[in-house]
């Protein structure tokens, strides 16, 4: 008998329909823990996300135990079989690295297709327990004499509002292609993403250029020095690892740590 549950394909987890409930989620977003809760608030019986190369602490990868307790299946594609921020192809050629013992328990295997994990989550159990909300995760980096705009730090760019604008903004995304929408939304003097290991085609990075084309600063940290997930993490720790013309002429380089070019931006 065919099963009736959805298969929701999206390049992000912050845009999930209204019809989430019950599904099963496809979604680019990374699979730390801020991103899986997104899922599970949505509904979702179960999700397959991007593992964004694992990195620092394998926070790419934090949301499938985290996701146990709440009794749901979770599963990560690795980074060198699709696009990071693509949903769709992560379908069509993303094979899975990593799953969790739920996962698992349906037949869901690492090394296994998106697609046919997909299928079988199908049958994955509605999670038991809905998870408590968590507190928006923003932290206003301390001003030094002489910077005259805000370092905000946020786990999520979705997180990031219209107060933004003109501030520095660090956040535990990776730079894809879906989180250009967001930084150009608020317009800040400077974005900090994660690479997200940059991955295949390097997609990790695919938001630099476009910011550049809008006039907006933007650099990633790579995924071995900061927690992806983790907006401090990625001010505190991170180590550039690529970025834009616009970034490079607020004098940011590759090798140099977040909160030098931070503060250099901060400076203008």
């Amino acid at each position: 008998m065919e099963s009736t549950v959805r298969i929701i394909v999206t390049p992000s987890v912050t845009l999930l329909p209204a019809e989430t409930p019950g599904s099963v989620v496809v979604g680019g977003s990374h699979a730390a823990i801020f991103t899986v809760y997104l899922s599970a608030r949505g509904g979702a019986r179960a999700a397959i996300q991007h593992d964004a190369g694992i990195g620092l602490d394998q926070a790419g990868v934090s949301g499938l135990a985290w996701a146990e307790k709440l009794g749901m299946a979770v599963a990560a594609v690795a980074a060198n079989s699709a696009r990071s921020g693509d949903g769709d192809d992560m379908m069509r050629r993303g094979i899975l690295s990593r799953v969790n013992k739920i996962a698992a328990a349906c037949g869901v295997t690492a090394g296994m297709t998106c697609r046919d994990a997909a299928e079988r989550l199908r049958n994955a159990p509605l999670p038991h327990t809905p998870p408590e909300p968590r507190d928006e995760t923003r932290f206003v980096y301390q001003q030094a004499d002489g910077e005259r705009r805000g370092i905000v730090c946020v786990d999520s760019v979705a997180l990031a509002t219209a107060q933004d604008k003109g501030q520095v903004l660090a956040a535990g995304s990776h730079a894809a292609l879906p989180s250009a929408d967001y930084v150009a939304r608020v317009g800040p003097i400077l974005s900090l993403c994660n690479d997200a290991s940059m991955g295949i085609e390097n997609a990790g990075i695919a938001s630099l250029p476009v910011l550049d084309r809008a006039g907006i600063a933007a650099a990633a940290v790579s995924s071995m020095t900061a927690r992806i997930g983790d907006g401090r993490s990625t001010l505190l720790d991170g180590v550039i690892s690529a970025l834009n013309r616009e970034a490079e002429l607020l004098g940011g380089e590759i090798g140099m740590k977040a909160l030098d070019l931070a503060r250099l931006a901060a400076a203008k």
